[in-house]
Parts: C-alpha cells; structure tokens; sequence
C-alpha cells in the first residue's frame, strides 16, 4: 500500500507541474524554483513534514521534498550553530542528493554521449 500512496501522491504532484507548464507562460527552471520554495514555506510552517511522512517517496522525492530537506538541514544548523548555521545546514543536509545527480548525470552522458544543438 506505500508504493500505491507514494505513486499516486509523485503522480498528484507532477500532474500540478504538468498543469502548470501547459496552462501558463512560465519556464521549467521557474517551475522548479515554485516548488523548491513550497517545499521550505510548507517545511517552515509545519505542513510538509507530517504529509512527507504519511505519503513517503511520493512527496520526498520531488523538488518539494528538496525544498524540505534544505528547510530542515537549516533548522538543526541554526539551532546548533547559531547564524553560521544558515550558510552550512543545506549543505550537509542535500550533499549526497546533489552529488548522486551530479554523478550519475555524468555517467548517463559518457553512456548515451548527447549531442549538441545548432
């Protein structure tokens, strides 16, 4: 039943984006901004962290999950460290996320070798 909730919530949350770049002028890029930032507003205000553990990957995986995990990471930070922990919490709390995408997007290039457009 985890993998259903978790299909069907992923699949909620691509369908808005879906909606989103059919129905308005905005570009991809801003678009994963939106939902970077809804991930920390919802995290901030309390919201995202009981949904992310009642739909699992179907809401930790998206970018607003992202945004959550930057929230968080940032949160235990300042608490620990004080203001220093603003520029330090993300870091720690995304680092291997960026980097597995960082590598196994390299990985599928030297694999499938894209080409360039004119």
């Amino acid at each position: 039943m985890d993998y259903l909730k978790a299909f069907v919530i992923g699949g909620l949350i691509c369908l808005v984006v879906q909606i989103l770049m059919d129905q308005t002028k905005l570009l991809p890029g801003r678009i994963m901004v939106i939902l970077v930032c809804s991930g920390v507003v919802l995290s901030a205000l309390g919201i995202y962290e009981p949904f992310s553990k009642w739909a699992g990957a179907g809401a930790d995986v998206p970018l607003c999950g992202f945004g959550n995990s930057l929230f968080q990471g940032i949160k235990k930070a300042v608490d620990k460290n004080g203001f220093l922990g603003l520029f330090e919490g993300g870091f720690k709390s995304c680092a291997v996320g960026v980097s597995a995408a960082l590598v196994f997007s390299y990985l599928a290039s030297l694999v499938f070798q894209p080409k360039m457009k004119a």
